[in-house]
């Protein structure tokens, strides 16, 4: 598999010499592991979209700390999103997707830049406004007020819908739009709700 073999010369030779390059002593001594340092953390890697969904649902409602991402290139599947989270909590990962009858292709550590995930978001700067994208999902709004302008993308047929319910209305306050995972039900939805996230966090 393609997986396999990305996996395989990322994690086997070319990583023993990217380390050899890169790894050098710290003062003060080792770096010590954690969700902050790079060995503490690992993502899953999974074939379709809809198991991503699935699996961050099952992990989060297991009470562990994840986060949707972009993978590294070397590791894209046909799925642009991996799930990162803290190497620490792969057993408990792991039964919680197993409960939930989810299996990932692989668990991958993220070692330093080796194989470090890639935002999954894209933002644009346009002055008054503010777009962010997430896949295939764009979402634009006012800086100042904080008005949705514009929703974009997709090609799923609950777009037309989604983009009614929030242009015009507003990221916060009492003319707030519903979120896009309230009345989505595919995988623009989901990702539509990425963006919707994010612009707000950026301009909350």
């Amino acid at each position: 598999m393609r997986i396999r073999d990305a996996v395989h010369a990322f994690l086997g030779g070319r990583a023993s010499e990217k380390r050899a390059k890169t790894e050098e002593p710290k003062a003060g001594g080792p770096e010590k592991d954690g969700a902050g340092s790079d060995c503490g953390r690992a993502f899953l890697v999974f074939e379709h979209t809809g198991e991503v969904m699935r699996a961050e649902q099952l992990l989060k409602r297991a009470g562990l700390s994840v986060a949707v991402k972009g993978p590294p290139p070397e590791l894209r599947t046909g799925c642009d999103m991996v799930v990162e989270f803290p190497l620490v909590e792969e057993l408990a990962a792991m039964k919680a997707l197993s409960a939930g009858k989810v299996r990932p292709l692989s668990v991958v550590p993220v070692r330093g830049a080796l194989l470090e995930p890639v935002s999954l978001f894209q933002i644009r700067d346009y002055g008054e406004w503010l777009m962010a994208r997430a896949a295939n999902m764009k979402i634009t709004a006012e800086k100042k007020s904080g008005r949705i302008v514009n929703v974009s993308g997709g090609g799923c047929p609950d777009v037309p819908y989604l983009a009614a319910s929030l242009v015009g209305k507003h990221l916060w306050g009492p003319d707030a739009a519903p979120e896009p995972r309230e009345t989505g039900h595919t995988l623009c939805g989901y990702a539509l709700q990425l963006a919707y996230e994010e612009v707000k966090r950026r301009l909350s």
